[in-house]
């Protein structure tokens, strides 16, 4: 018997991200708001917080997925981890970041760019701001935070939440029959 065989399968212990509580974002919003960093960075990190979306998906958006008039946001499947588009509903403050960073435009088409033409706003940049402010947390954690929050104080369907993180809810064959993204509970969700 080979060794491997005779001893229980280890599991490797998962590092999860470094999330804050969710009853200090609200003061980390205003500490992010009132920080001397670039608005460009304050304003993606904030998009980022209130969306629950990943780093890459909100560094690398470009003007072409956001639909203003009907309010939502379209994540293309060639930049979603799920590989399928995920729309994020978009409520008040997000319309108004996106006012306010269409305004700081570079002729780029990219919402957050960086310094750089042409290039996202970087991760690192945010991971910065929210370091330099005093909160030891990974940028990725504020899904964690929303997660907690949404499971804690509203009445969200677990499905609900999932969806608005873009998870995969189920399997396979659930998939298959329950097709609909939930889009108008999410928004309903995002903007308590």
């Amino acid at each position: 018997l080979a060794i491997e065989q005779a001893l229980p399968k280890q599991t490797k212990n998962k590092d999860h991200r470094k999330a804050l509580p969710y009853d200090q974002v609200k003061d980390c919003l205003n500490a992010i708001s009132s920080s001397k960093a670039g608005p460009r960075t304050k304003l993606a990190l904030e998009f980022l917080i209130l969306t629950a979306s990943r780093s890459g998906e909100v560094r690398e958006a470009v003007w072409s997925e956001i639909d203003l008039d009907n309010r939502e946001w379209l994540i293309p499947a060639t930049r979603m981890k799920s590989k399928t588009d995920h729309r994020v509903p978009l409520v008040s403050r997000m319309v108004e970041i996106l006012k306010e960073v269409d305004n700081l435009r570079d002729g780029s088409p990219l919402v957050f760019p960086g310094t750089v033409f042409g290039r996202p706003i970087s991760d690192a940049s945010m991971l910065k701001l929210v370091r330099s402010l005093g909160y030891q947390v990974d940028v990725h954690g504020f899904r964690t935070s929303f997660r907690t929050w949404a499971q804690e104080r509203t009445n969200a369907p677990r499905e609900v939440v999932e969806k608005a993180l873009a998870h995969s809810i189920g399997n396979k064959t659930e998939e298959a029959y329950a097709r609909s993204d939930l889009f108008e509970k999410r928004r309903s969700l995002m903007g308590n």
